[in-house]
């Protein structure tokens, strides 16, 4: 299977349905689900983890009997982060496969794209990237009727942030933001929140998913004197920028990066310059920090072990997307079967409480979200190499 061309992985794909596989054990059916993640390419660190995690997760649904008695049938395909791939591989998921509902996509960009299809199709999509115009509809001022997602927003992460500024008494930071579509909704939302937290934002730089060096932003930024950097990216940019900031001496000058940092890999490719950084992550990040008395304990930390044991890396903020978004559509396939309109109903009327590794999950007909800043962030610091609570 070459790398540039787009992929499907069929997989016999936990969740606690009934008793554990036999190998005698035949299944009456397949319910199929699709999903679509940036598994290679540029963005291959979000999509991998997305991928691995959805596997893992169909693995061990029909491990405990599946669904109802019915095999999950886990259709994957790679994008490779580009939206006119994501847009054909969506198409063919609704029409050819006839899946029950889709998963991903892995970027805000990419999102977008394959929104009308999941409304022309009637089909329910749960999306893995952070935006809230994904679900949000600007110009008819509701949600999105066939679209959900799981990440943590934006308007979350800015107001976790501004929140934790606040509380240390700094109000005049820099901004700098890639001019993707991730970075240019997260821009727009630290300038939109600013004046409501009392922030004034100083400077206000962006680079390209390619840049190699920051040292001119970082330089305007030193100049301004801001009491905070605000950093908006994801991919090796977020990275490059960090070291730039400790090789310019800017140490001094507190750094927050936006949830989308929320990998352990990150830090270590840093070497040493992610030393003191903030970033506002869920609770999936942090398991084993979290107090016994946490009510996502007990679900990421089930993950963290689940995930580590079965491919011995880190696991990140990104493959807690994945496995809120199919545990979800498991719980409503379960409860209609795949009645894609029953799906779409179930998500949004019956799913409040739900525990996931990003927080507990309350949707409702004007929120396809279903999450608030307070109980889906804690501000995490980054202290010897790995994560720690912050104060």
């Amino acid at each position: 299977m070459k790398t540039r061309k787009m992929a499907i992985i069929t997989t016999v794909c936990l969740f606690g349905f009934g008793l554990l596989l036999t190998p005698t054990m035949v299944f009456s059916e397949n319910l199929k689900v699709g999903a679509v993640f940036s598994v290679t390419g540029r963005t291959s660190f979000l999509g991998d983890p997305e991928k691995k995690t959805a596997e893992m997760v169909a693995e061990q649904i029909n491990n405990a009997g599946g669904i109802n008695g019915k095999k999950l049938e886990l259709i994957i395909y790679d994008t490779e982060g580009d939206a006119t791939k994501t847009n054909l591989a969506v198409k063919k998921l609704i029409t050819k496969d006839k899946v029950c509902a889709v998963i991903g996509p892995s970027l805000s960009g990419t999102s977008m794209a394959v929104v009308p299809l999941a409304e022309q199709y009637k089909t329910p999509l749960i999306s893995a990237a952070a935006s809230y115009k994904i679900t949000w509809d600007e110009k008819k001022n509701k949600s999105r009727h066939w679209v959900f997602k799981t990440p943590q927003t934006d308007t979350m992460a800015v107001e976790a942030i501004y929140t934790h500024l606040k509380k240390r008494g700094i109000n005049k930071i820099a901004i700098a933001s890639i001019t993707t579509g991730f970075g240019k909704s997260g821009h727009g939302e630290l300038v939109r929140l600013a004046s409501k937290y009392g922030i004034t934002i100083v400077e206000d730089e962006s680079y390209g998913p390619k840049d190699t060096d920051m040292t001119v932003q970082l330089t305007k930024i030193k100049g301004a004197a801001p009491g905070a950097i605000v950093n908006w990216s994801v991919g090796p940019t977020q990275v490059v920028i960090l070291r730039n900031w400790k090789d310019l001496g800017m140490t001094e000058i507190p750094f927050y990066q936006s949830h989308g940092f929320g990998s352990r890999k990150n830090i270590k490719l840093a070497a040493g310059a992610a030393e003191g950084v903030f970033a506002p992550l869920g609770a999936v990040n942090v398991a084993e920090l979290l107090p016994a008395s946490h009510p996502q304990k007990a679900v990421t930390m089930g993950y963290m072990k689940n995930y580590t044991a079965k491919y011995n890396e880190p696991l990140s903020s990104f493959g807690g997307h994945a496995w809120d978004a199919l545990h979800l559509v498991a719980k409503a396939l379960k409860a209609v079967g795949c009645d894609r309109a029953g799906i779409r109903d179930y998500l949004e009327n019956k799913t409040a409480g739900f525990v996931g590794q990003h927080g507990i999950f309350n949707f409702s007909t004007n929120d396809h979200i279903g999450l608030t800043f307070n109980e889906a962030f804690l501000m995490v610091v980054v202290k010897g190499d790995d994560w720690a609570l912050a104060k």
